[in-house]
This record gives C-alpha cells, sequence and structure tokens, in this order.
C-alpha cells in the first residue's frame, strides 16, 4: 500500500518519521519527496535502498547526500550528453547541496558522522532498537538534508 505524506506535516518532518519507521537514510530522503515526481513510494524505497550506511553500509558518502543528489537530478537533472551547460548546473547544484550539509554536519562521510574508523565488517544493519535511535544522529541528518533540499530546489 501506497504512503503518503501527512497534511500537517513537512517533508522534513516526514522523512524523520519514514526513518524512525525504520527504512534507511538514503531511503528515508528519497521516499519523502518521490511523490512529486510520479514515483511509487515502493520503487523509492527500491531505489534507494542499497545507498543507506554510506553506500551498502560502508560508511562512505551518507545515503542522504545521495539521496539530496538524485532527487536534485530529477528536478534539474540533464538527458542530453551533448548539453555541458546542463552538465555543469547539476554538479554545482549537487556542489552546493552537499557544501550546505557539510557546513552543517562537518562532513558528508557517513563514518566521520557516526565517529567511526573505516566501513563496517558487516553489511547486515544495525538492529532498530531505542538504543539505537537514542545514540544514532541519524534521524537529525535525514531531517537536515531534507531542510535542504526544501530550501535549495523547493523554496
Amino acid at each position: 500500500m501506497p504512503r503518503k505524506m501527512p497534511p500537517d506535516c513537512t517533508r522534513p518532518e516526514y522523512a524523520k518519521q519514514l526513518f524512525m519507521q525504520g527504512f534507511n537514510c538514503a531511503q528515508s530522503v528519497f521516499a519523502a519527496y518521490a511523490d512529486i515526481f510520479d514515483i511509487d513510494f515502493e520503487t523509492a524505497l527500491k531505489m534507494s535502498g542499497a545507498l543507506g550506511g554510506g553506500v551498502g553500509r560502508m560508511r562512505e558518502v551518507c545515503g542522504t547526500v545521495l539521496s539530496m543528489s538524485l532527487i536534485a537530478g530529477l528536478k534539474e537533472g540533464n538527458a542530453d550528453p551533448d548539453n555541458e551547460e546542463a552538465k555543469a548546473h547539476i554538479y554545482e547544484l549537487v556542489r552546493r547541496m552537499s557544501g550546505m550539509f557539510k557546513e552543517r554536519q562537518g562532513t558528508i562521510i557517513c563514518r566521520e558522522i557516526l565517529g567511526m574508523e573505516g566501513m563496517e565488517e558487516s553489511p547486515a544493519p544495525t538492529p532498530r532498537t531505542p538504543d539505537f535511535y537514542k545514540k544514532r544522529p541519524c534521524a537529525g541528518i535525514v531531517e537536515c538534508a531534507a531542510q535542504i533540499i526544501d530550501e535549495v530546489l523547493f523554496s
């Protein structure tokens, strides 16, 4: 069954709610905007699912930053391989959004946000327990990424 954003909710709040329901960081951000681009909720989750945990839980670029980039591409992206101006535009836009994220979070790298060294040994996700949500900053990171999307792409 498709999920819809509650009418009394902002997209950043909705993205955070999705994360708190158990979706990964990338899914939470991407799925919160999917309806704008006529992408159904399940497809949005599948498209962005592998990006969580800094791409496949390798703790590289934060999944929220990757989803910001995908959404920027959907809104402002280029489909013409010969249009250098359009390529430059989307690259500049993604750099700007990533810069805003880095300014607010200190980094765009997942492991640095989480205070970890290197890649996770296991690809298995960490169980979502109340302790997980207390210790991890990810819900706020998800909300931050969605705020940047709103500021840059939808204001």
